[in-house]
């Protein structure tokens, strides 16, 4: 069975003593803890960068905003919830926040564990490399990471292949917070922002800047509605896309725009797996997948503790 990665950790040096034992400056500027910046990943708002820690001689990752977004308040204050969101949800499935600050410029960033691997999005596109097992166990994982933070009070809104990152020694991590919504809170300056037009064509899994938030495919439908009652049954419409396509390897939604993919989540029912995948779709996980999709929260699994169960059953037998 193939492992999820076989990255080259070159960041993932020995233990070095030198390292370990050097002591620190007699006056500590904090201006100066962090070097050696290599870029990662670019998102449409922020930038993602590995950099050395200094002072802790160790690889890390390094988020702020790009430079067109720097000093936009909205971003700005999606910067912070995501880094003080993570920081407080301290579990292993998602990723460890390590410091919040503002670099020379005055500028938010904040940094985290530096985890190696690659996105569930890299490793569907190579399925047919991977047993099954090993993905549901993923989705489980995830599961396991959404169940801490609901009972929180938080819901990601945001659950997609792109934010499921998976790495070589079976860690499985649930990324980017930034839409995170904690309950009976308001959105940040959401009057300041504007919603993309229905009928704009635009990438299929652009997150939209606006009152409609996340990435449409994924979405479920009362978030695609704008209601504001919106509860953790939202994340479970998302993990239950995911794992939609996990089984067939297509999305659960179909459409060209946003306005085709919008109006597949609140009205399309899904094919069911069995009838779209190439291999045997164990039943439970169908029965499973179909629920979490129904339009109706109430109609969904209660919780994500229901989900959890679910998977952990004998479902190869099903």
């Amino acid at each position: 069975m193939p492992k999820f990665s076989d990255v080259n950790e070159s960041d993932n040096l020995k233990i070095d003593l030198k390292d370990t034992d050097r002591p620190l400056a007699e006056t500590l500027n904090p201006n100066f803890r962090y070097a050696l910046f290599s870029p990662i990943a670019k998102g449409g708002k922020s930038l993602i960068q590995s950099c050395s820690d200094l002072y802790l001689s160790r690889r890390i990752c390094y988020k702020s905003l790009r430079r067109e977004f720097a000093e936009d308040p909205v971003e700005q204050k999606r910067l912070l919830r995501e880094a003080r969101v993570t920081a407080i949800l301290q579990h292993p499935n998602i990723v460890p926040t390590y410091d919040l600050g503002r670099d020379t410029r005055g500028h938010y960033y904040f940094t985290m564990k530096l985890v190696h691997g690659y996105t569930l999005r890299e490793v569907l596109d190579y399925r047919e490399r991977y047993d099954l097992t090993q993905l549901v166990d993923v989705i489980e994982q995830v599961a396991q990471a959404l169940s801490y933070a609901h009972t929180k009070g938080v819901i990601h809104r945001d659950v997609k292949p792109e934010n499921i990152l998976v790495g070589p020694f079976g860690e499985v991590v649930l990324l980017d917070w930034g839409l995170a919504k904690v309950w009976d809170t308001p959105e940040p300056n959401a009057s300041q922002e504007t919603s993309a037009p229905e009928s704009e064509i635009l990438p299929l899994t652009m997150t939209r800047h606006g009152k409609v938030q996340g990435t449409i495919s994924y979405m479920s439908p009362e978030q695609l509605t704008n209601e504001t009652e919106i509860d953790s049954r939202a994340d479970i419409y998302s993990l239950g896309a995911v794992l939609y396509e996990v089984l067939t390897g297509q999305n659960a939604a179909v459409g060209e725009t946003m306005d085709e993919l919008a109006r597949s989540v609140r009205y399309d029912t899904p094919s069911l797996p069995s009838q779209v995948a190439r291999l045997k779709i164990p039943k439970l996980l169908e029965d499973l997948t179909m629920r979490c999709l129904k339009k109706e929260p109430s109609e969904r699994l209660a919780n994500m503790e229901e989900m959890i169960r679910l998977l952990s059953q004998n479902w190869q037998l099903s």
